[in-house]
């Protein structure tokens, strides 16, 4: 009886000890819970890498664990991950979330960045929290890392490439190739060309050296001309043009004494042209009256003589007919 009484003591011992081992667990887990601080995260990408458990880091610095992941049933598009960081990370307003790759692994961390000094912490608005924050703890914004940048641009890297294929297979066809080779060709051939005339061309380059030359002192010349011309011009072409400006403004005096000239002298030529001008056809109308009978008296005297101005002229004389 004794025996069996001392093994349900020791029994009843363990059991005490064990019940008040899971306690103490149970109350270290929730003071290190409650040490800790858990934040949501809304990612409007895929989070390949990233499992229950993957690491939050800070700058660099390890500073918790990724909770829980979950697609948010709001909006299918985001996933939310819910991490859990020290108490003493300072998670401030500017602080930013992203997906980093570490090494070549294919395994993802959280990465948070970005937080400003003295801003105030992240937390959940005492006023209209169900929108702030849906599920009960605060919301880190979200910036695209290297490796969301990677995977939200490959699509687009990938139709690039497409094209850049078809247009290079395109560029390359046997039409194309028949083309290049014939214009490598003909590039050998002027090559050749050139080779040989290289000579010439060497001579042509002197002849031409020498054309600039030879052009350079034919524009000096002629720069030397102007400058004669110039002087020419000031010296003697001045003076005569002072000497036309001063006959210009005497003919325009000339001009004005006229002008008065006609001014006056217009009163007697409307006299002349109304009285003198009909006497002096009238003139002309006698003049030529006397001079039709000036004719008509010679061409008697041309007939008859003298004596035909004084007597009438002789009628021949009437022999009858036998």
């Amino acid at each position: 009886m004794e025996t069996r009484s001392n093994h349900v003591l020791v029994g009843a011992v363990v059991l005490i000890l064990l019940a008040v081992l899971a306690l103490f667990i149970v109350w270290l887990a929730r003071v290190n819970s409650s040490a800790d601080k858990e934040y949501d995260i809304l990612f409007k990408q895929a989070v390949d890498g990233i499992a229950k458990g993957s690491p939050v880091a800070f700058s660099g610095v390890p500073s918790g664990q990724v909770k829980e992941i979950a697609l948010f049933r709001p909006d299918p598009e985001f996933v939310r991950v819910r991490i859990t960081v020290n108490q003493d990370v300072p998670i401030l307003q500017g602080t930013t979330a992203s997906i980093q790759g570490i090494g070549f692994t294919g395994v993802s961390q959280i990465s948070l960045d970005g937080a400003v000094k003295d801003a105030p912490p992240i937390a959940c608005p005492s006023e209209n929290a169900s929108a702030s924050c849906p599920f009960g703890v605060p919301l880190i914004p979200t910036r695209t890392g290297g490796l969301g940048a990677i995977l939200s641009s490959a699509p687009q890297l990938l139709e690039r490439l497409t094209t850049l294929t078809e247009r290079l297979t395109g560029l390359l066809s046997d039409r194309n190739q028949n083309s290049i080779a014939a214009i490598l060709e003909n590039t050998g051939r002027l090559t050749d060309a050139l080779a040989d005339r290289g000579p010439e061309i060497a001579a042509t380059l002197a002849e031409t050296r020498i054309a600039i030359q030879r052009a350079g002192v034919a524009a000096e010349q002629i720069g030397q001309l102007a400058g004669t011309t110039n002087q020419v011009l000031a010296n003697d072409v001045q003076p005569a043009m002072a000497n036309l400006n001063k006959a210009i403004a005497s003919a325009q005096k000339s001009a004005e004494s006229l002008d008065g000239a006609i001014t006056d002298a217009r009163p007697g030529l409307q006299a002349f042209s109304k009285q003198t001008i009909p006497e002096v056809g009238q003139l002309v109308q006698d003049l030529r009256q006397m001079t039709e009978a000036l004719s008509a008296v010679a061409e008697r005297v041309n007939r008859g003589g003298a004596g035909s101005l004084v007597g009438s002229q002789k009628l021949p004389d009437y022999e009858p007919a036998n």
